[in-house]
């Protein structure tokens, strides 16, 4: 898989896209790309416990197999005990949890290895998680809303403020997310983000159109982490 990159002309298009889409409405606009959402070591974890108990199931299922890997290795000892097969048989285990442990160190793979689900609720625990540092209540009228994009997992995510998400349902945010998720699947996050920013402005303008009060609280940029 392609690792996604942003270019260098993808900060001002984004910062263009947000400033356009602000200009009719007093909503405000946050765009972030962050490099990944989460480390995943606990599911290298998970695979090398799994891995473990394979070898110790394996082990009972094919006791006799054991016993003559055993004798193979050691023809010269007599035949092995109960003691010396369970010995045999933790060691196995043991060196495959840390083989698993040390291939999944290749954070590419461990991401490969990661449920769908699971890459999705980190990404929408961590969108929640900088909305509220750094957008949440930070506008008057609570009209913020955050387009997030996480680059090693793919995946996006729309956190709006308590006056947006009111008038809003989960479903006004679909096209916005159809043009990012698309643009990534090119490969052209810069792409997406400012076209999917484009969407979101188009349902602040209905619902929060723009006044004579309205002043730029969040900065028209792209934070990249």
């Amino acid at each position: 898989m392609v690792t996604l990159r942003l270019q260098p002309d993808d900060h001002r298009k984004v910062s263009e896209a947000i400033a356009s889409a602000e200009a009719a409405s007093d909503g405000e606009i946050l765009t972030i790309v962050s490099a990944d959402s989460d480390s995943y070591h606990d599911v290298a974890l998970h695979w090398a416990v799994a891995a473990m108990i394979g070898v110790l199931a394996f082990c009972a299922w094919q006791s006799a197999l054991l016993a003559a890997m055993w004798e193979r290795l050691l023809p010269w000892r007599a035949e092995p005990s109960v003691g010396e097969l369970l010995f045999a048989t933790m060691m196995l285990a043991v060196l495959k949890f840390l083989g698993v442990l040390l291939v999944l160190k290749w954070k590419p793979l461990r991401l490969a290895l990661t449920p769908g689900a699971t890459k999705g609720r980190r990404v929408r625990r961590r969108a929640i998680a900088l909305f509220r540092a750094a957008a949440e209540s930070r506008t008057v009228g609570r009209t913020a809303v955050l387009v997030y994009l996480s680059l090693a997992e793919r995946r996006a995510e729309i956190v709006a403020d308590e006056a947006v998400a009111k008038v809003t349902t989960p479903e006004c945010w679909g096209d916005a997310m159809a043009e990012l998720i698309g643009a990534i699947r090119e490969g052209q996050p810069g792409e997406g983000l400012a076209l999917a920013v484009e969407e979101v402005g188009e349902v602040l303008t209905r619902h929060f159109p723009k006044t004579s009060e309205d002043v730029n609280e969040i900065p028209d940029k792209l934070i990249e982490l």
